[in-house]
């Protein structure tokens, strides 16, 4: 889920030398707060009401500020219902370029943070609320079978990821050229500003574990306890933390979940073996190869299916759902109708702008065809799958990040599951080692994305010891994962139920 050079004015460019004329009204602006709605969504959590929206700009290039260009970016704000808050803390929910203003809802059920600290949930630039970039709903997943590998095939699979940078470059305009980490970091930093505040917090996850530890280089002043949870290794270029993709899903869909369905035969009747049960998987993915299914929420294809299971790699509270859906489509089980979300364009396309501009892809077609050849072969599940697949033919703009490493920043605590799928151990470990001053609490015997505020008891304690009482780490620390549920068993998945009021909302 990888530098040209700047002219040297830029590349010495530090946050005191951002006070040009642009930027200096950018900060005298005030933030209208109001409630983000006037009835909570059903089924929203007790204290949604709180929730308070606002917005504000910022120049559209922070290395021009001064030419008149601006751009919006969509806030949101949770505070303690005495109103008085110990400290700020910036959210991120990670993509890269996930819209974020529900995401403070989510600590609700987290009381010593929510009552004792102002939560704030953001819109990156690009996406959810704040000005937008888009790939014009252009989207090569699905188009055809990465796994067939015929000449004809490949044609279409690699015209698809080139037509789709094309046009993510070319209907986003000049803005895309500027959502970029670089960019990002300084508006996070204009919004501490706007808020009066010396220093702020930071919790992210997943693609927020690369932009907290880039706010923390660029701004190691302003940001007093950062907490980076299921992490990317931040320290190095985004193609290689993709290229992880396949081993770390492949690993989480052998060793956690088709076990699992193989425990509850008796529910799912894939097989009494996780090697039964995926070849049950393959079985019906050739099968539909052969007769796609249609149900309720659109038609099944053997890429419908992978994404389907890849989907519930993230979280154990997918795998009930999956499974049930996997078996109707085996035709193992009697069939169920239920209905699936979908996420907006602006997230694509944010998503891309940032992978494809920050750090250089390096590789063509053929790369990109080799990789996918020795990747499927080892990791079917996803490893024929290619998510930066379209920076192979972008237009790069002239980026160059600063480096993270850790010196001068406050300490850091990075929380991980030894079976992450999205973002591997191995790449935290490698981040942990080169970025100073962290300290990892590793989560074993447990393969979710996003741990904190999810239920682990032993995680949440430690970091709200951190993130509220200011207590560090004195070193790496472990903490046990939390059981696969039973069938039937519910399993609340916090950051879903955010996106779901996100999607009432129409965010």
């Amino acid at each position: 889920m990888h530098r040209r050079k700047l002219a040297a004015t830029l590349a010495v460019l530090t946050a005191t030398s951002l006070i040009a004329p642009q930027a200096q009204a950018s900060a005298t602006q005030q933030i209208q707060w109001q409630k983000c709605f006037d009835t909570p969504p059903p089924g929203a959590p007790p204290g949604t009401e709180r929730l308070e929206c606002g917005s504000f700009t910022a120049p559209m290039d922070w290395n021009h500020p001064d030419n008149g260009k601006t751009i919006t970016i969509a806030v949101s704000r949770l505070r303690p219902r005495n109103g008085t808050a110990k400290s700020t803390v910036f959210t991120n929910p990670g993509g890269p370029g996930g819209p974020g203003r529900s995401m403070p809802l989510i600590y609700l059920d987290r009381p010593k943070l929510s009552e004792n600290a102002e939560i704030i949930g953001i819109d990156v630039r690009g996406t959810g609320g704040s000005s937008n970039v888009t790939c014009g709903n252009v989207d090569p997943v699905g188009v055809t079978d990465p796994r067939d590998r015929s000449k004809a095939n490949l044609d279409v699979l690699y015209g698809a990821v080139e037509l789709q940078a094309k046009f993510c470059q070319t209907k986003s305009g000049e803005f895309g050229r500027y959502v970029t980490t670089d960019q990002t970091v300084k508006d996070l930093d204009l919004l501490r500003q706007l808020l009066g505040r010396k220093k702020v917090s930071w919790l992210g996850y997943s693609g927020g574990s690369w932009m907290g530890a880039y706010y923390a280089t660029y701004f190691p002043k302003t940001l007093d306890r950062i907490v980076l949870d299921s992490n990317v290794e931040f320290t190095g270029p985004w193609q290689p933390i993709f290229d992880d993709w396949g081993m770390g899903f492949e690993r989480r869909f052998r060793v956690d979940f088709l076990p699992w369905v193989a425990k509850y035969d008796n529910v799912y009747h894939l097989g009494k073996t996780g090697e039964e049960v995926r070849q049950a998987y393959e079985r019906t993915r050739a099968e539909l190869a052969r007769q796609p299914v249609t149900r309720p929420e659109g038609v099944y294809y053997p890429v419908t299916l992978d994404y389907l299971l890849i989907g519930a790699m993230y979280s154990k509270a997918s795998f009930v759902d999956a499974a049930q859906t996997f078996a109707e489509l085996a035709g193992a089980v009697p069939a169920r109708l239920t209905a699936q979300a979908s996420y907006p364009d602006a997230q694509t396309g944010t998503a891309y702008s940032i992978v494809c501009n920050d750090t250089p892809f390096h590789g063509g077609r053929r790369y990109l065809e080799r990789d996918a050849e020795r990747d499927g072969a080892k990791w079917p599940l996803v490893g024929y799958y290619q998510i930066m697949g379209p920076c192979a033919f972008w237009d790069r703009p002239n980026v160059q990040l600063k480096h993270p490493n850790g010196i001068g920043v406050a300490p850091t605590l990075m929380v991980q599951s030894v079976r992450d799928p999205a973002t591997p151990l191995e790449g935290a470990q490698k981040a942990h080692r080169n970025f100073r001053n962290s300290v990892l609490l590793t989560v074993e015997d447990e393969g979710d994305h996003g741990i904190y505020g999810f239920g682990n008891s032993c995680v949440d304690d430690i970091v709200e010891q951190y993130l509220v009482d200011g207590v560090t780490p004195a070193k790496d620390l472990k903490c046990p994962g939390v059981p696969l549920p039973a069938p039937g068993e519910t399993v609340r998945n916090p950051l879903a139920e955010a996106r779901r009021i996100a999607t009432q909302l129409g965010w």
